[in-house]
């Protein structure tokens, strides 16, 4: 039994009579196996055979080998039906899982319609959308609507009202969008009502926010795990000097704002009003940059200004507020809350730092001050340890395995992989310059360099197994040069790259994860019927185990 070359694993199995091998007498084969044109059926009864007849000896072997082939095969086929079934189940319930990538992708299905909330659009917040449950969900011309993402149907719709804020919503690709249930606001500032929207589209009753909530915690907004947040500044706090920050009307700062007021938030239950959680955030001195006033749009609302000429506000603060992390922004109080309120992000000064969830669970914080560092916490927010550098979360994985961590020094030439609490695992030499951690598939770590290729590592050793330069295989027109990777799926075998050139040509590329060959790959406007393109107001994203590409004016399925 022999692979057939260039058939893509077919088997060819040689059946030889032990008394004639190599002799005349064997059976004639054509490929498969079957008689070739000039050769007579052996098996057809009442016909000679127009050879050799095979003898009853032989017959007695070939029943018997068919018989355990037939058992061989039938089991092979079964066990890796089984596998690739759950390998398919598994991309579903990982984030960028997609069934199959291993084909040119078209588009399946159209739906034509808004997508976001004039609010959203205002203030610069995209296309957001929601992976709820089995289903895309988004706000569209007052109602939300969920999206099959296997035929774009629309799965159920519920009417929203006056001025709705629902949520935790996110442009997928840039942030996380996973949620279990969506908190949606609405009616008139100082009437508003909450409810909240489960997968299958059942509805909670309304609940009215009482006004006086707001005048003692703050202005409500939709958080994550079916819960209304609040927040407002808190304490007298000293009196204000600005002498030492100074901002012009043209958005340049220096100085720093030394003092003021921290910020309280409350979490309390959509349905019932229960208070969650409480959390108190202290201000900390900030840059005079961190303190103006247009960043207060997202959640206060503020729109003082102190001076034309300072444009400073002190009292300004943000959020984004995700389906696994809050993260706050705003003068003096830069940080970040877990859905159960633990504070992270103190361990670095205000605009020097930043907080992100951890694909494989947990959180990172990281300094970008003079000292590069990374600290890492449980999904509990417990303290788990402390990396020096930088690090980065693969962009995607398999789901398969531990999950890793990719570090590197700032510009340096060492690449350092360490388990989810800090502990090392490899450390190995590499080119110089950024790297970034695309994908973690099938025991292969996929990096992209500052030179603009893509190299497979292996996750355990670190050795190098595979290196893809884009301007050996590309063929796409102003695809070869500066080539950056800004998205990646899998479906567990290959992992798909959305890139870009430096000129702009986007382009889709498909790399088999453990030998780096290209399964597939399109270029500019022939990636889909339709054109792939880059920019901040499209995203592709995977919804059980689904592709689509969600714009402002529509959503379409790819497959």
């Amino acid at each position: 039994m022999a692979r057939e070359p260039g058939e893509g694993g077919r088997l060819v199995f040689d059946l030889v009579d032990d008394d004639a091998a190599g002799s005349e007498q064997s059976v004639p084969a054509h490929g498969d196996g079957a008689p070739g044109p000039g050769d007579d059926d052996p098996g057809a009864p009442g016909r000679p055979s127009g050879g050799s007849v095979l003898s009853d000896r032989r017959m007695r072997f070939l029943v018997p080998v068919a018989a355990v082939l037939a058992v061989v095969l039938g089991t092979g086929l079964a066990v890796e039906g089984a596998r690739d079934g759950a390998r398919v189940e598994r991309m579903r319930d990982v984030r960028g899982g997609v069934a199959d990538v291993s084909r040119p992708l078209a588009e399946t299905w159209r739906w034509d319609g808004v997508v976001g909330s004039p609010e959203a659009e205002d203030e610069w917040r995209t296309i957001e959308v929601a992976m709820l449950g089995d289903v895309l969900a988004l706000e569209s011309e007052g109602e939300l609507v969920a999206l099959r993402p296997a035929t774009g149907e629309e799965a159920w719709t519920v009417a929203l009202g006056e001025d709705p804020d629902c949520g935790p919503l996110d442009s997928d690709g840039w942030g996380r969008s996973v949620t279990s249930a969506l908190v949606c606001l609405e009616g008139p500032a100082g009437d508003r009502t909450t409810r909240v929207v489960g997968p299958e589209g059942q509805v909670s009753a309304s609940r009215r926010l009482p006004a006086g909530d707001t005048e003692r915690f703050g202005e409500p907004r939709p958080g994550p795990d079916g819960s209304v947040l609040r927040a407002r500044r808190a304490g007298a706090g000293p009196a204000l000097d600005l002498s030492d920050a100074r901002c012009t009307d043209t958005g340049e700062c220096a100085g720093t704002v030394r003092d003021g007021q921290g910020l309280e938030v409350r979490a309390e239950d959509a349905v019932t009003g229960e208070e969650r959680w409480r959390a108190t955030v202290p201000f900390r001195p900030t840059r005079a940059d961190q303190c103006n006033n247009w960043l207060g749009v997202t959640w206060d609302g503020s729109a003082n200004m102190v001076d034309l000429a300072q444009m400073i506000d002190p009292e300004v603060f943000g959020a984004r507020i995700g389906a696994d992390l809050v993260q706050l922004y705003g003068c003096g109080i830069e940080s970040a809350l877990t859905r159960d309120g633990v504070l992270l992000g103190t361990e670095f000064e205000p605009g020097s730092g930043g907080v992100g969830s951890l694909l494989s669970g947990g959180y990172a914080e990281y300094s970008y001050d003079d000292t590069l560092r990374t600290v890492l916490y449980s999904d509990d927010g417990t303290l788990v340890g402390e990396i020096p550098g930088s690090v980065t979360d693969a962009g995607v994985t398999d789901g398969e395995g531990p999950g890793v961590l990719l570090g590197m020094d700032s510009g340096g030439p060492h690449l350092r992989a360490y388990e989810l609490d800090g502990t090392p695992r490899w450390d190995v030499t590499a080119r110089a310059g950024g790297q970034r951690f695309l994908a973690h598939v099938a025991g292969t770590m996929l990096v992209m360099t500052g030179a603009g290729d893509v190299r497979g590592l292996d996750a355990a050793t670190g050795e190098a197994r595979w290196v893809w330069d884009s301007a050996e295989g590309g063929t796409g027109d102003g695809y070869l040069e500066d080539l950056f990777v800004y998205q990646t799926f899998t479906d567990g075998e290959s992992v798909l790259l959305l890139t870009e050139s430096g000129s702009g040509g986007a382009a889709l590329v498909a790399l088999d994860a453990v030998s780096g060959e290209v399964v597939w790959e399109q270029h500019g406007d022939d990636a889909v019927t339709g054109g792939i393109t880059r920019g901040f107001d499209r995203s592709l994203i995977a919804v059980d185990g689904r592709l689509l590409e969600v714009t402002p004016d529509g959503v379409r399925g790819l497959g």
